[in-house]
């Protein structure tokens, strides 16, 4: 089981010594006008390093972004963010709770020992009246960050394992074997009323998964409390909640792109449950024209 990813607020932060290393984290949609990189340099907590979860990830035959990366790129990209594997690390976001759950899901696959989530970001740190600083940041000292020798077993899913738990999910003789498929997409988007924000894909969804939109689990962009959370994932889970919750039935995170599938992947992590994430996405499986596609409810 990966370590618990903690949430602390803009106090909490402001008090911890200077040998925790703060990250901005923030990622924006494609075709955004807005770029993480140009609103760090505009204005960021202090001392904050930027991670760019396009820049570090691996590469994708079909040209998909931010996919996980592999243990070297990850080092090399730590290291020169001046990040030592002993820190313990605070990320945030200028949405609130967007794509920080991302960086966290990073940074635990690959062993990082102590994560915690900022909640309610930037926005939070900012209305709370805590300092900021602005400008192109002076360089960071590099680290010699190791390369991770192990990296959390079935982190991300392919493809033909996606392909081969939909049959199993949706067939009457085998589902009790299948994994849990939860989409964090608008629901819309899970029913096919509503189009992909990536021109040319289709909308609908995987046969046999569920709908959960990372808004749920999130309100004033802080992740919801332990007991909401778990409220909540009981209500989608149904009659699978207590296999989930023991273990019994394993949970996969799917949304457009593998980025707010980590909320739902950091909402399981706080209540203790292991889950995956389908990296590829609806992004990836729907491009595929032999992938079959789903719509309504079911």
């Amino acid at each position: 089981m990966a370590p618990r990813i903690s949430l602390i607020s803009p106090t909490q932060l402001a008090a911890l010594p200077k040998t925790v290393s703060i990250i901005d984290a923030s990622w924006h949609m494609p075709g955004s006008p807005v770029s993480g990189l140009e609103n760090y340099i505009k204005e960021r907590i202090p001392r904050a390093r930027f991670f760019d979860l396009d820049e570090v990830a691996s590469s994708h035959p079909l040209g998909l972004k931010h996919m996980l990366p592999s243990s070297e790129l990850f080092a090399r990209a730590v290291s020169r963010l001046g990040i030592s594997s002993e820190n313990p690390l605070v990320l945030y976001d200028t949405a609130g709770m967007f794509s920080a759950p991302r960086a966290a899901f990073t940074f635990s696959t690959f062993g990082h020992p102590n994560v915690s989530v900022l909640q309610g970001g930037l926005p939070r740190w900012k209305a709370e009246g805590f300092e900021l600083e602005h400008g192109q940041p002076s360089p960071f000292k590099p680290e010699n960050y190791p390369t991770p020798e192990s990296v959390t077993p079935n982190a991300t899913l392919p493809y033909e394992f996606i392909v081969s738990n939909s049959l199993r999910a949706t067939s009457s003789s085998d589902s009790s074997s299948s994994s849990l498929v939860l989409d964090a997409r608008a629901h819309p988007r899970f029913t096919g009323e509503a189009p992909e924000p990536r021109p040319g894909l289709p909308s609908g969804h995987i046969p046999g998964s569920k709908s959960l939109p990372f808004s749920e689990l999130v309100k004033e962009g802080r992740l919801l409390e332990d007991e909401e959370l778990k409220h909540k994932l009981n209500e989608v889970f149904g009659k699978d909640a207590d296999a989930v919750f023991a273990g019994k039935k394993p949970v996969i995170a799917s949304c457009g792109s593998g980025m707010t599938a980590a909320t739902i992947w950091l909402a399981l992590n706080r209540l203790g449950v292991e889950s995956s994430i389908y990296d590829e996405s609806w992004t990836g499986y729907a491009q595929r024209t032999e992938s079959k596609i789903a719509t309504g409810e079911d």
